[in-house]
């Protein structure tokens, strides 16, 4: 279930936070069939002991529903998100792009959106009928690109924080997220223990920094510019 804006993509960051691949190297070509609705996977070298990590399968949250496999708090421990950090202005700006961004929300709703950003630089903007095609396909975008644990990326959604989007994004290594949307309990818990930045509720000028607050530079002084702004 998909708008189908970037099929290829979503396969590619699907295979990879399902950590059936390591990287974009390990495929050989994808090959969407909108005839059948499915796509088929070349790798390289296969993907070892397939069976054994697709035999459990868990039906995640969201919007049209998703699949993973294998124990999603398996390799938890061993992520070592980079160091990096965001300013508040930093903030501000990424929530006045995602505002600014013409999109099928605005026109149609019905959809969530997903963005990659470096600093305030918007590098890529996915929606789709659900959070977990924007993340999985941003995902693919960064694996072609050999972005995968870069230290100055920033994450956006318009979704929950789940604790599936908090482990995805820590796959992918990236250490801080944004959310219109707020955040789970298990979303919570992972994200402290993953040392992960997350940040809800971010509207405007209003926000609520859950985990990771060291990561996140508060500057006292915006807050006068609003108030002579106002005044």
């Amino acid at each position: 279930m998909t708008l189908g804006a970037h099929p290829e993509l979503l396969v590619l960051g699907y295979l990879r936070n399902q950590r059936l691949i390591s990287s974009a190297q390990d495929v050989e070509s994808i090959t969407v069939d909108w005839d059948v609705g499915a796509a088929a996977v070349k790798t390289r070298s296969g993907i070892a002991d397939i069976e054994a990590k697709t035999a459990k399968r868990v039906v995640t949250t969201g919007c049209g529903q998703g699949s993973v496999f294998g124990d999603l708090m398996g390799d938890i421990d061993s992520i070592c998100l980079p160091p990096a950090s965001i300013t508040q202005a930093q903030l501000y700006g990424i929530v006045n792009a995602i505002r600014l961004k013409e999109s099928t929300y605005k026109s149609a709703g019905s959809v969530h959106a997903c963005a990659l950003f470096q600093g305030e630089e918007l590098l890529i903007f996915v929606e789709d009928v659900g959070r977990h095609n924007a993340i999985d396909t941003i995902a693919g975008w960064m694996a072609m690109q050999d972005l995968m644990g870069s230290a100055d990326k920033i994450f956006y959604t318009t979704g929950r924080l789940t604790s599936e989007m908090v482990i995805k994004s820590a796959q992918m290594g990236v250490p801080i997220v944004v959310s219109r949307s707020g955040i789970t309990q298990m979303g919570y818990q992972l994200a402290q223990r993953v040392g992960l930045c997350a940040i809800g509720r971010a509207t405007n000028r209003h926000f609520l920094c859950y985990s990771g607050a060291e990561r996140l530079a508060m500057q006292p002084e915006l807050a006068g510019i609003r108030k002579q702004a106002g005044s």
